[in-house]
Order: C-alpha cells, then structure tokens, then sequence
C-alpha cells in the first residue's frame, strides 16, 4: 500500500485530503478522558496541513443508531484537536449535508476540519453494499484524496473505511503503517521468547487470538474476568466471578493443545475478592481479601490477581524478547484492584524486549496508571483491529488501501 510520505512527495497543495481517523475517545459528559487516540493521529493531520493540504477529519464515536445523537458527537474532540494543533479547528455539524459542504469549501490551504460522527448516518454501518456505497459517494464528494489513518476501525466493513477508499486515490497514514509494522514483529517476525498477557472481561473476546497465538507464542499469561473461566475449566470454584460456562469446552481444549505444543499457559494462583463489586465513581475503599487462584468463596467475586500472582507474572516476563498485552488483570479504575494491571504494566516497562500494548483498556491503564507511554515499545489504538490481524483475519479497511 502507498503511504502518506508518497502522497506528500507528489504534493497535497490546494487538495482537499479526507483523513479517516479514529476519534472514538471515552468521554463523560463531553469531557474527554483519555484523548491517546487524537494524539495518535495528530501527526498525520500536521504533516498534510504543513504541505498546504484542506484537510477534512471524519471518524465515528461510540454506537448511535444510524441518527444523530448529541451524547455521541464529536464536537469535544474536535475541540480537543484544535488544542493540540494550537489551531482553529472548524467543525460540521453534520456529515454529508449542509453545514459539511459550507464547512469544507471554506478551507484554506493548510486548514483543518472535522466532519460529525459517521455513525449519525445510517449508510456507515449498513451491511447492504448499496446504501454503504450511497453514502461513501456522498463523503466522496467533499475530497481529492483519501488517507486511511484510523487503525482502530480497520476491521470494520464500513463506509469511511471500505467503500470510500476505492472512490478516491488512497494511502495509508503514519499510524496505520506503523501499526501495521508493529504487528508484523508479532507475526511474522518474532523474537523469542514471545510472550503473551491476555485480560479483560470475557474470554469470548480472545477465543480467536488465543487459537492462532498457540502456534505462535511461547507463553501465555491469562488475567482479568477471562481467567475465570479458565479456573472453572480446571475445575476450581470460582464463586460469583464472572464466568462463561459456555466456553468451558473450548477452554479445555486450548489448555489440552497449549502443554502437547509446548506453549506454556500461566494462570493466577491468588486473586483479590470481594462480596461486592467496586463502587468505580467514588472510590469507596473496597477492602478486598486475598485468596489462593483454587479457594474462592462461593459468595465472593473475583477482581483482581493476587500478589504472588503479580510476581508468577513479572518472572514470566523478565526474560521475554517480545510481549504483546492485550487486557487488564483487574477492575484497574479502583485503586483496591489495579495493582495486577500495574505490575504488569511495570514490568512491560523494567523488560528489554519488544513491548506491545495492544490498545482499548490496556492502553488506558496505562495512562490512568500514569506510566510514560514511551517507556513501552507500541501502544496500539485498535484493540479489536490488533486482535483480528494476529488472528490472522483480513481487515477490510487494510484490504481497501491495497493497490
């Protein structure tokens, strides 16, 4: 695929260029809460407004139906963008009607501007290729050229991501090359040993990723909501944990093909617990109790790993030559239950190998946990997009800036 550095090359003067980011930021209310994604992107738009280009932001926010939605809209983003380009940075209030036209003839060269939520039109997610196809010729019409810079929604069949990229000349922005090259090191070129933390709520979310990793990895290092499924598999009492009985059956054979391969799967053997679920807004001291990975209570829940757990794992990936992280150990937003993401995060950090955190929560902890971002090797801001590609899928949005 060609790159930004190519489309510069050729000049971007006067061409309206339509960056397809990905602005998808937490917010509460409209403050933004973590802006990593805007950062993310933010070298791309500097680079096409220094050469002069009229430059036009689109991306989606959350999941409104089809309709515009105040609560999703991206106006503190682009709010948020404008700081961070110490610019103007003029905002349409809707997509591909009025204000979207008005705003985008009245760029100069080298201005910038952020188009409302794409999701606000129902042809950005519709399965039927006509009414998506609709739509894009309709975004088409606001742009010369098309950068693909939103790695986070690549796996999507959408719009802005599928469709418009074959009605305008196309390449792939800095983040998206980047991203991609960074998991190439973890699929194509691998230094050993490879190791792999996997987290978060539900195992459902990793069942692919962790099939294709066990031809892969050498390790992997099982924590959140996820391990206990993997505990009750083992046949372990796991209380009110979260749990889906339903994938017992796959998790046992991933267990079975994990030792005949050699790969060796970690799971906690303590976990932080409580009979009550955090109160994650006022940080009510929770005072959990732990216990050993096989002895929780049947009325207590599992929250986080425990301390002999966070060493076990901090071991683990002392000697590593690469880590991927993809999923917190615990409910990291409250203070009584972050010391398992942190020392994961830590040790990430006091490693010397490749490091990988592989966007969404992970990424998030790690700002929250106020680590420095460079001290890791990539943070990725697609977890979903990094899941599928080590899965081995082919992401439509990558597919579309093929040539």
């Amino acid at each position: 695929m060609k790159t930004i550095d190519e489309l510069l090359a050729d000049g971007v003067a006067g061409k309206r260029v339509f960056v397809r980011a990905d602005l998808n930021v937490p917010l509460e209310g409209t403050t933004i809460t973590d802006d990593g994604r805007i950062r993310a992107v933010q070298p791309t738009i500097e680079k096409l407004a220094a050469a002069g280009a009229r430059v036009v932001v689109a991306s989606h926010l959350g999941r409104p139906k089809g309709a515009p939605d105040p609560a999703f809209s991206l106006a503190p983003a682009a709010a948020r963008l404008g700081e961070l380009l110490k610019t103007d940075v003029a905002f349409a209030t809707d997509t591909v009607g009025e204000s979207a036209k008005a705003v985008v003839a009245g760029l100069a060269d080298g201005d910038v501007a952020v188009i409302e939520n794409l999701r606000f039109n129902a042809g950005e997610t519709s399965k039927d290729d006509a009414e998506r196809g609709a739509f894009a010729d309709q975004l088409a019409e606001l742009a010369d050229v098309y950068v693909g810079d939103g790695f986070g929604a690549v796996h999507r069949k959408h719009a802005s991501v599928f469709d418009l990229p074959a009605r305008l000349p196309h390449v792939a922005g800095g983040l998206i090359a980047t991203e991609v090259g960074v998991l190439k090191k973890l699929t194509e070129e691998v230094e050993r040993p490879y190791v792999v933390v996997l987290g978060g709520a539900k195992v459902s979310d990793k069942l692919g990723v962790i099939d294709h990793l066990l031809e892969k990895a050498d390790r992997i290092l099982v924590g959140g909501g996820m391990a206990y499924t993997f505990l009750k598999a083992q046949g372990h009492e796991v209380g009110i944990s979260l749990l889906q009985e339903d994938q017992i059956p796959t998790v046992l054979e991933y267990l079975e093909r994990a030792e005949a391969k050699g790969v060796e799967f970690v799971l906690p053997v303590d976990v932080l617990v409580s009979a009550e679920f955090p109160d994650l807004k006022t940080k009510a001291p929770a005072n959990p109790t732990t216990v050993a990975a096989d002895a929780i209570p049947a009325d207590q829940e599992g929250l986080d790993i425990g301390p002999e757990t966070r060493k076990l794992y901090a071991s683990k990936l002392a000697d590593a030559a690469t880590v991927f992280w993809n999923g917190p150990m615990g409910v990291f937003e409250h203070p009584d239950y972050a010391q398992g993401t942190k020392a994961v995060a830590q040790a990430l950090v006091d490693s010397p190998a490749f490091t990988v955190v592989g966007g969404g929560d992970s990424a998030a902890a790690v700002r929250i946990l106020g680590f420095d971002e460079n001290a890791f090797g990539h943070i990725s801001t697609g977890g979903g997009a990094s899941l599928e590609y080590l899965e081995g899928k082919t992401l439509p949005g990558l597919a579309a800036l093929e040539d």
